[in-house]
């Protein structure tokens, strides 16, 4: 207990708030490189993952190599990506890129490969072309599965970007650091729970994101009134 009132003190410090190395802006750092990566990992896989679904080609390969994507440690490719550039940005963002693209991908190409097989056929018969139907069909219904797909990327990115830290990046990984080093466990705890709430609140505003591109239940049937006939006559 005497610890949890140690964090909750440590964050009622404006101290802690202020200038470069404060909770404010390095959040700020955090968020900056996750939405960066997230935006290159959606340039480079969404449109591989959906395209392969649509035709139907190269897309088992395409998966397979996402998901044994996913076996690499993030701490593995940050330090073959230091030794390949220089201390900083550029290996951050390549092991958070390498870390949100397989799910992209999976959710991507599993999402349109599952689109019901009699409505694709039923709106080819009503003369729709392969972009037609990719756009006006396919991509509507697999959206939600798609962006499960982000969801679940971009929360790991918010987690695993506590590392760019390690490669002198910055970021909310730079309190647990800071923290390890001065032996202060009560600043390690803080920027973790910084980072969880972080990963938090993405994952419940991402969700909500996904639960209204899910579509809605159809308009009910209207009652009708059954007539009875009288087969007495009359």
């Amino acid at each position: 207990m005497d610890f949890l009132v140690e964090v909750a003190a440590w964050f009622n410090d404006r101290a802690n708030w202020r200038g470069e190395t404060g909770v404010a802006n390095l959040a700020v750092e955090h968020l900056w490189i996750c939405v960066v990566a997230m935006a290159l990992a959606a340039t480079l896989a969404l449109p591989l993952g959906l395209v392969l679904g649509h035709l139907g080609r190269g897309g088992v390969v395409a998966v397979n190599v996402s998901n044994a994507g996913r076996a690499l440690p993030s701490f593995a490719v940050l330090v073959l990506a230091l030794q390949l550039s220089s201390i900083g940005t550029t290996p951050a963002l390549v092991a958070l890129v390498a870390l949100a693209v397989p799910p992209m991908v999976t959710n991507g190409y599993v999402g349109i490969r599952e689109v019901d097989a009699e409505l694709k056929e039923a709106a080819l018969g009503m003369g729709m072309t392969g972009r037609q139907l990719f756009l006006a069909v396919e991509l509507p219904v697999a959206l939600p599965l798609v962006m499960a797909g982000v969801r679940t990327a971009a929360v790991q990115v918010v987690g695993t970007a506590t590392l760019a830290a390690l490669v002198g990046y910055g970021g909310l990984g730079a309190l647990v650091l800071l923290g390890l080093r001065t032996g202060d466990t009560v600043e390690v705890f803080a920027g973790a729970l910084a980072v969880a709430f972080l990963a938090l609140v993405t994952e419940l505003g991402l969700g909500r994101v996904q639960r209204a591109l899910a579509p809605g239940p159809g308009p009910r049937p209207r009652p009708q009134r059954v007539r009875f006939v009288d087969d007495r006559g009359g």
